[in-house]
């Protein structure tokens, strides 16, 4: 059954983007707000194949807790193409970091420039830093929320990767609330993973950590709340999963045959907002 649910799902998801992409090109002619509002169109399309197909549902938990007047920062675990998709869902028009190469894909590329995304050019290290920095500050004057995943690829649910430098530059630089972001949609949409296992993924947001603070306090703060709140997501994921996973009877709430977790430490590179 996953097997049929998930090339089903496979098919319609790639065979919808497709026909987006060639049906819906002319939208990127529009003004900026009416291109967007086609986007988000698509997506929620992603989301009905999702639902109905692969059985996929979401809830988000916190939406308090986001400040309600300017800009700000939100920082995440990332773990799958599928929170790249619904942060623009979520949060409504987020300007992402993400890696300069996503925007030379044909027709994609061109609605995430023209959607003022913040690329960064991971091969021009000397400049990567300062792009990130000048993007972020263009966006900060708009108002618009930053999204930005401080590990800066993909990481299995679970895993620890170095946070790096350019969300610790970011906050220092801005002066804006950061806002914890936790999830677990690795648990059903794996990176590169072909089976979509059907259940429920959690966004949850934590309370903001203050601008101005010093750099490593932050970042100390804001590293124990995704850590410590991811795993407990991930446990939560793993535990209702469709079918479930066997437990480790040293643990009920542990996957079978955890892989070791990677010693943490900070990396002086610049963070991307994807693989």
């Amino acid at each position: 059954m996953l097997l049929i649910r998930s090339t089903l799902f496979n098919i319609a998801f790639f065979g919808w983007l497709i026909l987006c992409c060639v049906f819906l090109a002319w939208t990127a002619l529009l003004p900026r707000d009416r291109m967007m509002e086609w986007v988000r169109w698509v997506l929620r399309g992603v989301s009905f194949l999702e639902r109905h197909i692969a059985g996929i549902e979401y809830e988000v938990i916190g939406l308090e807790k986001l400040p309600t007047k300017g800009s700000y920062i939100v920082a995440a675990k990332h773990q799958s193409a599928w929170e790249t998709m619904k942060l623009h869902v979520i949060l409504g028009d987020p300007a992402v970091v993400l890696k300069k190469e996503l925007t030379q894909v044909p027709v994609w590329g061109l609605a995430a420039r023209k959607s003022r995304m913040i690329p960064v050019d991971r091969s021009a290290r000397g400049r990567a830093i300062s792009s990130l920095l000048e993007g972020a500050a263009a966006i900060a004057v708009e108002g618009r929320p930053i999204v930005i995943f401080p590990q800066g690829t993909r990481v299995a649910p679970g895993a620890v990767e170095p946070y790096k430098a350019g969300v610790a530059l970011m906050y220092n630089k801005l002066k804006l609330p950061m806002v914890p972001m936790a999830l677990n949609s690795g648990v059903f949409w794996g990176r590169k993973a072909y089976f979509k296992r059907p259940g429920k993924i959690t966004v949850q947001f934590f309370d903001p950590i203050p601008a101005g603070l010093p750099r490593d306090e932050a970042m100390a703060r804001l590293e124990k709340v995704l850590e410590a709140e991811s795993d407990r997501l991930v446990r939560m994921g793993r535990a209702c999963r469709t079918p479930p996973l066997p437990r480790n009877p040293s643990n009920p709430l542990s996957p079978p045959n955890p892989s070791p977790r990677k010693v943490r430490a900070f990396s002086a590179e610049v963070d991307t907002g994807s693989a």
